[in-house]
């Protein structure tokens, strides 16, 4: 069953006492990329995407932390070693970090809504999606692009194979009846739903099942560092 968790990172930093004593629960090789961000703002999103994944899997897998082993496919999607049914992929961006899980394959996309050159539209979309963002108002334009492009990301995510599928070998529209999904890909049996999770951002998931929950799970900063560090001293 497809579960999606967020994390609120506030305008202040977790405290850096949680952000110090998280960083040992994660593997070495994850510090050390952890650890060569510039800006503290993007190590912390990434700590905290991490440490996510890890509480869910101890909660739902009864695995301890120091059993966990991710890999990665040969496009970089990672996948949790010794649990062929269990499928994770997480996004973050700006204040927010996500998470989604199933027993099938799943991607999920969130970001910030933000000023953009219209250029990327064409370059990126189908044709398809390209005329139907170009009839969109003006004041609709910026929304809709981020309606398509965090589609098409959750999309991407979910095969697994990174940019080796262009963006424009699918099409994907947003209508007030639902979301229309075409491509000729190998992957098509899938089901992609948008959720509300901030008036600045736009959130999309997309999943090999269309039973899709109504709500996201919460979490505060403070309540996963909890969660990974009584785990891990346990």
């Amino acid at each position: 069953m497809i579960e999606i968790y967020a994390i609120g990172i506030p305008e202040k930093n977790i405290q850096l006492k949680y952000f110090n004593e998280c960083l040992q629960y994660v593997d070495k090789q994850k510090q050390v990329e952890i650890k060569r961000y510039v800006r503290h703002e993007d190590a912390q999103r990434v700590l905290m995407a991490d440490i996510l994944i890890r509480t869910i899997i101890c909660g739902k897998l009864k695995i301890k932390n120091k059993e966990i082993s991710f890999g990665s496919n040969e496009y970089g999607k990672p996948f949790l070693i010794g649990a062929e049914n269990f499928h994770f992929n997480n996004s973050h961006s700006g204040e927010w970090v996500v998470c989604a899980i199933d027993d099938l394959p799943i991607g999920i996309d969130v970001e910030m809504i933000q000023s953009i050159d219209f250029d990327i539209a064409e370059r990126f979309f189908s044709k398809e999606e390209y005329k139907d963002f170009l009839s969109k108002d003006e004041s609709e334009k910026l929304p809709y692009f981020y309606d398509l492009w965090t589609l098409k990301e959750s999309y991407i995510k979910a095969v697994g194979k990174g940019l080796s599928i262009p963006l424009d070998t699918f099409s994907i529209r947003v209508c007030d009846d639902g979301i229309k999904f075409k491509t000729k890909n190998e992957f098509k049996d899938c089901f992609f739903r948008q959720y509300n999770i901030d008036g600045s951002y736009k959130l999309a998931v997309c999943a090999g099942s269309g039973i899709f929950p109504e709500n996201i799970i919460m979490k505060s900063c403070d309540e996963v560092c909890r969660e990974i560090i009584k785990e891990s001293e346990g």
